[in-house]
């Protein structure tokens, strides 16, 4: 049986020097231990009318006849799930995962859903493509830091609370900011539990404490005392009546650092991703209640790798579950 190998770049560029110093293509194929017929094919498939024989063009002549397309140009089917899931806000490394989950062994990577996002873009020349990644915007950098952090009365700081929670391994802890956009006075309050990464998400009347206060309260409440330990939050005048929650509920309340919000990473990661459905461009006054919980459902429902690509609902029901089960016991 006769088995066929590709040239390599090396032995193409061994092919060049000796086809430019004249030899035959016999002494070339003893030099390189191939058939004369496969250095003849080679110099008459991979040459240019114009270059002749260069190595790499003669590489790329040849990869090009070998490749049929990504897997996502080829697989109609799998292209159009991957992209339903983009289109739903889910990453491609969310998609890969979730896909993986399912099917129960890898489907695609997701390197190669990026790969195919900006071969798409660089094709088409249509930017619009970039809007089935999770960050669609033009420039990154950081915000700069405006005035001094509000004093809040009786703030405890981040580095009185529990060791537990920052490993994530004990549930019941949460998170709480706020989104601000364009027109001034519309706000949005965010509450996310650190293990399960459930969001939670209401329209404000404003930046007012007291609203504030009494929606978390509204939140917390319904659940079980152990999923409600602490919460954490950053030193905006919005969370000034925090005491509210710790007399009610008592839920402890820490705050972060003087211009350290990264120390309540799991929200700052939520807001992120919510800015896809909701940049700082929107208006509130035209989406109504429903299409806020739409984002919210949207955020519960994605799979995240950190879950092991399960959905943050789905991790929380779990957690309830366990609760009414120890507490039946």
């Amino acid at each position: 049986m006769v088995i066929y190998r590709h040239f390599s770049l090396e032995e193409r560029w061994r092919l060049a020097e000796l086809h430019r110093s004249g030899a035959s293509l016999r002494q070339i194929a003893a030099a390189l231990d191939r058939s004369p017929s496969s250095i003849s094919r080679e110099l008459k498939r991979n040459s240019g009318s114009q270059v002749g024989y260069q190595p790499r063009y003669a590489d790329d002549c040849a990869w090009a006849r070998r490749w049929s397309g990504s897997r996502l140009e080829r697989d109609a089917a799998l292209r159009t799930t991957v992209l339903d899931h983009l289109a739903r806000g889910w990453s491609p490394e969310q998609v890969a995962g979730r896909l993986a989950l399912e099917a129960g062994h890898p489907i695609i990577s997701y390197e190669s859903i990026y790969r195919f996002v900006e071969a798409q873009t660089k094709r088409t020349d249509d930017y619009g493509w970039r809007r089935y990644l999770p960050l669609a915007k033009f420039k990154r950098g950081r915000r700069k830091r405006k005035g001094r952090a509000p004093v809040i009365k009786n703030r405890t700081p981040i580095t009185e609370r529990p060791p537990s929670v920052a490993d994530r391994a004990e549930s019941g802890h949460w998170e709480g900011d706020t989104l601000l956009f364009k027109t001034y006075g519309q706000t949005l309050l965010a509450a996310q539990e650190r293990s399960s990464r459930l969001l939670l998400l209401a329209r404000q009347p404003s930046k007012a404490s007291a609203p504030v206060a009494k929606q978390l309260i509204a939140w917390l409440k319904p659940i079980p005392a152990s999923l409600r330990q602490t919460i954490t939050f950053d030193n905006g005048t919005e969370f000034a009546q925090h005491q509210r929650l710790t007399k009610r509920l008592n839920t402890q309340t820490f705050f972060c650092n003087t211009h350290s919000p990264w120390q309540k990473g799991g929200i700052e990661n939520a807001i992120g991703r919510l800015r896809r459905y909701l940049p700082r461009k929107t208006n509130l006054n035209d989406l109504s209640t429903k299409n806020i919980q739409a984002c919210a459902n949207a955020y519960n429902l994605t799979p995240r790798k950190c879950l092991g690509y399960q959905t943050p609902a789905e991790v929380f029901a779990k957690h309830l579950l366990h609760f009414e089960c120890e507490s039946t016991s």
